[in-house]
């Protein structure tokens, strides 16, 4: 997956590594340090959430899911325990529920969704664990303040816990469910989605969608739904027949709303989005912020909104780039070295294509979770870049003793560190959902090429679109292709 490092540095960003530095996310216009504010509980979302993933600005959908959820929430085992609900700026597929009571979908999910059925459904589902208080029960260390890369699985053990004084781990609940947690919120799913007037069926077939997601190659965004919601191979059946056994109950025929739903979502960013951030052939382009600097070769990459990570695909290294405020370079220097608990550091000053930075080399001293003995648990070399009022901290950690190995790497991606000039780099634009209509007859692949999408795409469209590519579209149908 491609890097999202946003342009706007929110507030709430909770790094234990910067927090004495910045209490704000990355601004593009801006560079003012202000103060993190307090864990918000209730119907706002969680700052430490918000940091993560960002919130996407789309009035009349956050409308939507506030109205559908709070009329969920309503009718459900335990309305008070209902908080609020979040839209998040994130292209994965993923919906989750925190211990607080507060249901986030990601801009991703809103999607992949093809009627407000299957909204429903998963809306239903996360409610369903709150109201059967999964979280409260499982509630274990988060890893959703812990960067994205750690969502995808990139980071070995061994660098989980050498990046662990770089970033702060929150209690948000990002919790992996057991069988029975799953099978529970399936059947509240059902049994709240059709109370509000929805077909419960469309659900299971929004699992289809998430394996079929999961399976591709071609897909744009793996979901991470799946990890945090571990699937079995009878969890479709077993909703179509608690959805057909809902409807018998009904008495009614239960909405879909497909074509309501579709027109909701057109123009609804889609994927990465490029203005944010993205790698290409092993560097990595801020267009908003205009710089650019190499991402080492056959490095794992990935960003959250506050901060950029690459991760050797073997775990043994990793460079974190993190906002660092507007104090002086020195001051930032300091507070980063003693952020990192660095044994005799060395700091010099330097230039890095005309920007002011300095270096910073030592070994961290901490406690080694495994033998739970003090020592050193990692080597860094890492560097304040300034680029005008902006600081950058730009932290490399390796393994005790292997900086001889991993120096040179973190050298080359600093002094890559540079102004971002190209103007084809520089205005790159988003991809987003369009809504089409068909025509008579046509296949969906035919539609799709009409719409100028490679066949290469084809599959992905198809999973986006709930279909197969062979799948015949009726005349007037509404369908989703994906475009500037």
């Amino acid at each position: 997956m491609q890097p999202t490092l946003s342009p706007v540095l929110r507030t709430g960003l909770t790094l234990a590594l910067l927090l004495p530095l910045a209490g704000s996310r990355l601004a593009a216009t801006e560079s003012a340090v202000l103060p993190a504010p307090p864990p918000v509980q209730g119907a706002q979302p969680d700052p430490q959430v918000i940091a993560q993933f960002g919130l996407l600005n789309n009035t009349a959908l956050q409308s939507y899911i506030d109205n559908k959820g709070m009329q969920m929430g309503r009718i459900s085992d335990r309305p008070a325990d209902v908080k609020g609900f979040t839209i998040v700026d994130s292209p994965i597929i993923n919906a989750f529920a925190t211990p607080d009571g507060h249901v986030y979908f990601t801009r991703g999910i809103m999607a992949h969704f093809n009627n407000e059925a299957q909204f429903s459904g998963v809306l239903g589902h996360e409610i369903g664990h709150i109201t059967a208080r999964h979280g409260r029960k499982q509630q274990t260390r988060s890893t959703i303040a812990n960067g994205a890369i750690l969502l995808g699985s990139i980071f070995s053990r061994r660098i989980a816990s050498i990046a662990e004084p770089a970033t702060q781990v929150v209690g948000l609940g990002l919790l992996k469910y057991g069988r029975d947690d799953e099978n529970e919120s399936d059947q509240l799913g059902v049994k709240y989605s059709s109370k509000i007037g929805y077909d419960p069926a469309s659900m299971a077939d929004f699992f289809l969608t998430l394996q079929r997601t999961e399976q591709s190659s071609g897909a744009a965004t793996v979901p991470t739904f799946l990890s945090s919601h571990p699937n079995s191979a009878d969890r479709y059946e077993n909703v179509k027949r608690l959805a057909q056994q809902a409807e018998q109950q009904a008495g009614r025929q239960l909405a879909t709303n497909r074509d309501q739903y579709l027109r909701m979502i057109e123009g609804l960013p889609y994927g990465d989005n490029p203005r944010e951030g993205y790698v290409e052939n092993s560097v990595f382009y801020h267009p908003d912020l205009k710089f650019q600097f190499p991402v080492p070769q056959g490095w794992k990459s990935q960003n959250s909104p506050s901060q950029f990570q690459m991760a050797e695909p073997n775990g043994k290294a990793v460079m974190i780039l993190l906002p660092a405020g507007n104090k002086s370079l020195d001051e930032t220097a300091q507070a980063l070295a003693q952020q990192l608990k660095l044994q005799n550091a060395q700091a010099s000053r330097t230039t890095i294509n005309n920007f002011p930075a300095v270096a910073i080399q030592g070994d961290q001293v901490g406690q080694d979770q495994q033998t739970g003995q003090q020592g050193i648990t990692a080597s860094s070399l890492s560097y304040v870049i300034q680029d005008g009022q902006t600081l950058y901290a730009l932290v490399g950690l390796c393994g005790p003793g292997t900086l001889n190995t991993y120096g040179d790497t973190f050298q080359r991606v600093a002094t890559g560190f540079r102004r971002l000039t190209d103007a084809n780099k520089l205005n790159r634009q988003p991809e987003k959902v369009r809504i089409k209509t068909a025509k008579a007859g046509q296949t969906l692949a035919q539609a799709l090429a009409a719409n100028g999408i490679a066949s290469k795409r084809h599959e992905e469209m198809a999973i986006l679109n709930g279909m197969k590519t062979t799948d015949r579209l009726t005349a007037g149908m509404l369908y989703k292709v994906v475009g500037k």
